[in-house]
């Protein structure tokens, strides 16, 4: 019924060069020198260190994050859910008045 319709690659265009050729060399050993061993620099940065009462700090401080982003949202859907039946009430007593106003004439 419904087939998809699969590109085909576009054929080159233009001036089209040869791959080149790579000639193989020889490889002279040199001394024999051994490998300079790595130097690592200090870190100017301190280690963290995480004591109970950060971790207690950190959860309560994430935890009071959430309630407050819960609380804006939830009271932003809220807004927006009474807007609306306000909306709904005014289109109500509107139409009503449009209608009994069609009615007397």
């Amino acid at each position: 019924m419904l087939r998809p319709k699969i590109p085909t690659m576009p054929t080159p265009t233009g001036h089209v060069t040869p791959p080149a050729v790579v000639e193989p060399t020889a490889v002279v050993p040199g001394g024999q020198t051994p490998p300079p061993v790595p130097m690592f620099p200090a870190s100017s940065r301190p280690v963290v260190q995480l004591t109970p009462g950060t971790v207690l700090a950190l959860v309560g401080g994430g935890t009071a994050v959430v309630l407050v982003v819960g609380a804006v949202l939830v009271s932003m859907l809220l807004a927006v859910a009474i807007t609306g039946v306000s909306v709904a009430v005014v289109a109500v007593v509107l139409r009503s008045l449009l209608a009994s106003e069609t009615k007397r004439r």
